[in-house]
This record gives structure tokens, sequence and C-alpha cells, in this order.
């Protein structure tokens, strides 16, 4: 069982802080670009210069933070997104009420037709790596990073994950000012922290706040679905409204302990209470979507609920520390490593895990095929035992996404086209044609090289927007751009209606 933060019926909603606007699902998002080797994310930001501004920062700023925020600020960008069409341009340039995407207290994105929305985003590397909320980005067909001295790039979505609400972006850019990772396993509650976001598109947005609790599992991305949920939030008073989802939370020495995710609110505004993923667990999904393209989890293949005096009392616990076992899956982790129903977990790899929460991310840092070391109590007993996680699917083994998702598309492979590129065509928007196989677009005479920017008089801004709209037509349809020389050309090509066209 998992703590509940609040009784949702009465008189608080959770709500995700992030878009102003719904997105709606396209389905699963092509994947593009892949790192190579065993580099990380913290490997990236050790070998650069920017990390010379961290130290003149005093960590005990003693209530002047300007210091924190100019170094904060810069590596916070904003991001824009749009859906079927309609630009958060668009949409931001009439009346609208900010909050008529929520239908009612709680996480509903259900309103129909396009939608557009707003959020934050943070910058870890000086090459372009960006990492915001899965939310802020999902489903839509551009994805546009405006950054602080306002430099706009259309950003291509490395890979997302909806279990912890994450995503991981990158710009054709260098030499980008970023945020120094933290550590999130050494916060305290009373801890000052400071949040930059863009609320309400008001870009560039600081504010202060304390660490007001540790570990809370609100129960907001397990509602939306997802099996293996992680929910370990670190809570603030840091003023948070729509529009800081995906910014940071930073602590007083200029470091980044948490991704702002969600407020707890009647209204959709900021109600004093607001919630971030811990760095610790960032760093995890983030290396993951830059090595293999999804997040590798590893699981242990128990169910679990916190231990309150009621469960204490009828079991005869000593006390309330741990984590109750309350079933054991077959064949799963755990049950190998000789764990069992009415076990005690206190420990994963010598940290205290006294809540379920904790627990999952503890596990969640880890990748199947890692060995774990459990402490548990049975009975009177303490013992340790070492499991090997296992994957969703019950294997040691790393599965990843292969690099180019788009190469089975009609013969033909995507990529963002460059500022530069952009620039030198004189181009607002368009993507490129990497490399094209046997299928319609060699057949139409399309080759490697040709920038799209329209799809049947839709405008092309990025590689996912072009999958999601070829996967859904068929029959004649039309492809513009420019050449590599700057000549305009139209192609007219048949997509069939059979499955080969499918990726």
């Amino acid at each position: 069982m998992m703590e509940k933060l609040m009784n949702k019926s009465k008189w608080m909603g959770l709500l995700l802080a992030g878009s102003l606007g719904g997105l709606v699902s396209l389905g699963a998002v092509a994947v593009i670009t892949r790192i190579s080797g065993d580099t990380t994310i913290e490997q990236k930001q050790m070998n650069s210069a920017h990390l010379a501004k961290y130290a003149a920062l005093n960590p005990n700023p003693a209530f002047d933070f300007a210091g924190v925020a100019e170094v904060a600020t810069p590596a916070v960008v904003h991001i824009k997104t749009s859906v079927g069409g309609m630009s958060s341009e668009r949409r931001e340039s009439g009346p609208m009420d900010p909050f008529d995407f929520f239908q009612n207290p709680g996480f509903r994105f259900e309103n129909p037709g396009p939608r557009a929305g707003s959020g934050s985003g943070v910058i870890l590397s000086d090459d372009g790596y960006i990492v915001t909320n899965n939310h802020v980005v999902e489903g839509a067909s551009k994805v546009e990073v405006v950054l602080n001295d306002k430099r706009t790039y259309v950003a291509e979505i490395i890979g997302t994950d909806k279990n912890t609400d994450l995503a991981l972006l990158r710009v054709g850019e260098s030499g980008l000012p970023f945020m120094k990772l933290g550590n999130s396993s050494g916060v305290k509650v009373g801890n000052w922290v400071v949040a930059v976001g863009n609320p309400f598109n008001l870009e560039s947005t600081v504010t202060l706040g304390i660490v007001s609790a540790l570990g809370r599992n609100v129960d907001l991305i397990r509602s939306k679905g997802n099996k293996y949920a992680i929910e370990n939030f670190i809570q603030t008073d840091a003023a948070i409204n729509p529009g800081n989802s995906g910014g940071a939370l930073v602590n007083s020495g200029g470091e980044l302990i948490g991704i702002n995710t969600a407020i707890a609110s009647q209204t959709g505004s900021y109600a004093g209470y607001a919630f971030a993923i811990p760095v610790d667990l960032v760093k995890k999904v983030v290396n993951d979507l830059m090595k293999y393209g999804k997040v590798q989890r590893g699981l242990l293949g128990v169910s679990i609920q916190d231990i309150n005096q009621q469960l204490a009392d009828d079991e005869g616990f000593p006390d309330l520390k741990g984590v109750f076992v309350a079933d054991v899956l077959d064949d799963g982790a755990a049950q190998k490593a000789g764990v069992k129903k009415g076990d005690v977990i206190l420990k994963i790899n010598d940290v205290d895990v006294n809540s379920s929460s904790r627990l999952q991310e503890e596990i969640g840092k880890s990748r199947p095929g890692e060995k774990v070391k459990i402490t548990l109590r049975r009975k009177t007993s303490t013992q340790d035992l070492f499991a090997v996680l296992l994957s969703e699917s019950g294997k040691t083994s790393i599965e990843s996404v292969a690099p180019e998702t788009t190469a089975g598309l009609m013969g033909v492979q995507f990529e963002n086209a460059t500022r530069e590129e952009r620039q030198n065509l004189k181009l607002k928007y368009a993507v490129k044609v990497k490399s094209v196989g046997k299928g319609v677009f060699k057949d139409a005479g399309i080759s490697a090289g040709f920038f799209i920017t329209q799809i049947n008089n839709e405008p092309v801004y990025s590689v996912q927007g072009a999958v999601a709209t070829l996967k859904t037509l068929r029959g004649a349809i039309t492809i513009e751009g420019k050449t590599a020389d700057g000549k305009d050309k139209i192609f007219a090509l048949k997509i069939p209606a059979s499955s080969d066209a499918e990726e």
C-alpha cells in the first residue's frame, strides 16, 4: 500500500504544475539521438569550465540568494509545445483562462481538439541536453525551447519515462550554461531552496522557500495508470504555479536538487505546497535515456506497504521501522534471493527505507542485472540478502530501444534540421531526410539531404511531428521542402493502405 498525502475527495486536489494547456498523446515518441560509450551526465558536467561559476557561491548566503539566481536562471529554459497544429504562441495571443485545462481538481488533461502547452526545463550539459517533465512534452508535435537569452530552438525528444514523469530533450547548440547536479540524499527538512521556472509564461521567475517535507507519495503518477510509478517527492513551500513544471529546485549552493512537477491546490494555482522529483532519481533516468533510449527499471518483485501502529501491533513488530512485505512475486528477484511474505525490509544498499516510496526510489536507481543488498527483519532476527534485479519481462539483460526508430517508416530516416542549416536556407522550420532506403520516398525521388517543410500542407517542425503525421496518412500526399542548395521542390507520393507503411 502506498501513502496517501490527502483524500482527493476532500478540500484539495493535486495538480500537475506544468502545462498551460492540456496535451493529448500521439503515441510513442521517436528516439533520434543516442550518446555512445559509457558517458554519463555527471561526466559531461565534470569537464566543463562552466562549473567555475559555482566556486564563488557561498552555500550559506545569509538570505542573499542573488548569486544562486545568477547561476541558476541561465540554465532554466522555457518550453513551448504544440499538438495538432496549434502552437503555444497562437494559444497565448488571445484571452484565455490559464487553468481552463483543469476540468476538475485533480490530474485531468481531457479537453478535446488541438492543444498547446507551456512549461520549463533545465539544461544539464553544455552540448544541449535538457530535462523536463514528461507531461510537459507528451504527445507534442513540436517542442520549442527558449533560452534565457531569448535564443529559440526546436528540440528533439531523446526519450521519456511516464513512471517518473521525466523527459530528456536536446537542442543543437554548444557552449550552453547548465545547472550543476547536486545530491538529493543530503537534503533535509528546513533547508533553503530556490525554484526557477516560467509560471504563466513569465520567463525566468525565481521564488524562495524551504524544504517542508521529504518522501512524499501523493499518488500522482500512479493514478495515471503507470504500474511501476516512483514517487518520493521533495515537498517545498517555494511558490510554484502552472508553467513551473520541469523547472529547477535549487539548493543554497546553486545546485540542482529536484525537478518541480506538481502543486497541491483547490484552484490550480499555488496554495502552499509543491513537489519535486529528487535529483538522484533524475540522474539515473537521464543517463538511461541518453544511453539506451528508455529507462532500465530493475524490479524486486514484492508487494509492499508502509508500517503503521495497527500493523505493528497485529504483527508484533518492536517498532515502526522499515517496509512490510505483503507478498512476494513467484520467480521474482526477491523470491530468488530468499525474501518471504511477512518480512520487514529495513535497508536497501545500507540506506534506511522507512516508507514504500523511499524503497521504490532506491530500487529505481538500479538496472536489471544489478545486485542490491537487502537488510530485513524476519521475526526477531535481522539478516542481509542479495537480490539480482529483473526487468519487467523477467530478464537480467538491458532492453534498449533501437537508436533510429524511424528506420522502418517507409524506408526513410529523419533528423531535426540544425539552427545553422535552417538559417542558411532561410527556413523557420524543417526536418532533414537523413537516409532513404527502399520504399515510397525513394520511388518519389526524395533523396538524403532534402529538407521537408510541409507534409500535405501541414508544417513540419520536428522528427516527432513528421513521424506522427505520416503514420496517420494513407493514399496520395505531397511533400514540400528545399534541397541542400536551396531549390524549392514538391514531391507527390502514395502511401499504401497496408501495414507495410507502419514503422
